[in-house]
């Protein structure tokens, strides 16, 4: 379990140096997969407050990459992608707040499903990181993923999301269809000009020309994102404050924690209700994409993993530019509060895991986890393993 999520016992540092007592109780998502069986082994490392695609701090140090462990596992969830690529469990439970469960997932060979917003309760918080963050699942296949997904879903009385129940598990073992796919390229206005890695648009044109060859119509297109980013920084800042001003010794928070607290401080109220009050109407212009495609196929990131100690000793704007070029394509479903899955497209010639993203409007996990599945009977990329795992 990834340590943002209460186990009742341990401390929740969420990737923060300095002492915490032991959670209480459990969360909602960790008491729905206690009593479906599972077995909690521990709590799994984050970068700090969730914020960066990387898994390092002075709290719990780096995490490394069980492909190649020069590189990142990607974050915020690589603690829980390292354990399960490493194959220290068959599955973990991440979150996700600007692709914290997909960016790992892809760095690390694995499937991860960003789950319809309230899918997974996030109790004892009633709406994560100003409704940005859900629970999801990070695991080798489809079918463990999905059951993962079954075993944690459902909403605890305090939540604020509560999208009717689906059957991630059935969905695994169904046929998708024959699907209309867009391949979209171009990420969401981020200002850095950044657009895919060569190795990584080979490696999901390849996974492109695969769902082709099983049936399904597949062409280039370009979402209407919009200005999506106005809405998402304010929720995001918003919420690293929130969760910044709760701890009980702030001068050990990075740096670029206290600067994003600052501004989240500032962008809080008035602004963040106006960014959150525009989600209705991007609901409304992306959801128009999805009268034409069923399914969008993205790169899950415009880059391979980074080497470990990327982002050491650099400040909040440079880490922020950095980050958004590596990483461009996740954060607009968590403004939306759809799913997607992040699925395995292969390796660069070095080796590295990259992937790809299957994005779909509200509430259609089903479909892209039958997509997915099918992909995966495929593509059998679970029988490729790090060295020594």
């Amino acid at each position: 379990v990834k340590d943002d999520t209460d186990v009742a016992g341990l401390p929740t540092h969420f990737g923060c140096d300095g002492e915490r007592p032991p959670a209480t109780a459990d969360s909602e998502a960790v008491r729905r997969l206690r009593a479906a069986g599972a077995v909690i082994v521990g709590k799994t490392n984050s970068c700090e407050l969730g914020q960066w695609p990387f898994t390092e701090g002075p709290a719990f140090g780096a995490t490394r990459n069980p492909w190649n462990t020069d590189h990142t596992p990607g974050g915020s969830s690589g603690g829980s992608a390292a354990a399960v690529a490493a194959g220290l469990v068959p599955a973990a439970l991440g979150s996700d707040g600007a692709g914290s469960v997909r960016i790992p997932a892809a760095w690390t060979h694995l499937v991860g499903i960003k789950p319809q917003r309230g899918r997974v309760s996030v109790h004892p918080h009633h709406d994560a990181f100003q409704g940005l963050t859900v629970n999801g699942p990070l695991a080798r296949t489809v079918a463990d993923a999905a059951l993962l997904l079954d075993a944690a879903a459902g909403a605890h009385p305090g939540d604020l999301h509560r999208p009717p129940a689906v059957r991630a598990s059935d969905a695994a073992r169904r046929d998708p269809g024959r699907l209309r796919i867009a391949l979209a390229w171009r990420p969401p206005l981020t200002l850095t000009g950044a657009g895919p890695d060569p190795e990584v648009r080979r490696a999901v044109a390849a996974l492109a020309e695969t769902l082709a060859r099983l049936g399904h119509h597949v062409e280039e297109a370009r979402p209407r994102y919009g200005l999506i980013g106005l809405s998402f920084v304010p929720r995001a800042t918003t919420g690293i404050a929130e969760f910044a001003a709760r701890h009980p010794e702030p001068a050990l928070l990075d740096p670029r924690t206290r600067s994003a607290l600052r501004t989240g401080t500032r962008l809080g109220g008035r602004v963040v209700r106006a960014a959150r009050a525009r989600e209705v109407r991007q609901h409304r212009r992306i959801g128009a994409f999805f009268d034409t495609y069923d399914v969008l196929l993205t790169p899950t990131t415009a880059a391979p993993p980074p080497r470990i100690g990327t982002f050491d000793r650099i400040g909040a704007w440079r880490t922020d530019v950095t980050m958004a070029a590596a990483c461009p394509y996740a954060w607009p479903w968590n403004v939306l509060g759809w799913p997607a899955i992040s699925v395995p497209a292969g390796f660069t010639r070095s080796g590295l895991p990259v992937g790809a993203q299957l994005l779909g409007p509200s509430r259609s996990e089903e479909r892209l986890i039958a997509l997915a599945a099918q992909l995966e009977d495929d593509l059998r990329w679970y029988e490729h393993r790090p060295p020594g795992a």
